[in-house]
């Protein structure tokens, strides 16, 4: 079988602070959402906008320094895989998310005197 190839590369601004937990097994995990904009001119010559949002969530040492350094406004740079999660609520309602497991991310605001922060792990995630 043909192995496939599944992996999201997003620069954007984080729409609100990360928000981390642990799982039973003691796991750190922190999500997020990053706001990603793009701009065009019509055929007409207007000049158009449109933002999309993407849910981020960390895991592990990349979950806590991700939860250390980043705030709403952040712009970073996010590499991972997309995965889409399902569940039923407590009335029997069907939901499901596709989020972006992080596996790489750069904090793109630097401050004054230091590059970018490049922070990666290539450990496989669980649950």
């Amino acid at each position: 079988m043909a192995r496939g190839l599944n992996k999201v590369l997003i620069i954007g601004n984080l729409g609100r602070d990360p928000e981390m937990r642990y799982t039973p097994s003691g796991k750190p995990v922190t999500s997020f959402s990053v706001a990603v904009s793009r701009g065009w001119t019509t055929s007409a010559g207007e000049r158009r906008e449109a933002t999309e949002w993407f849910n981020v969530v960390a895991w592990g040492t990349l979950a806590e320094v991700s939860n250390q350094f980043l705030r709403k406004g952040s712009r970073v740079y996010v590499e991972g895989r997309l995965q889409t999660r399902s569940w039923d609520d407590p009335d029997g309602q069907r939901h499901s998310r596709t989020e972006v497991v992080a596996t790489e991310m750069v904090f793109l605001d630097s401050r004054p005197g230091s590059e970018p922060e490049d922070i990666g792990f290539d450990d496989e995630i669980g649950f």
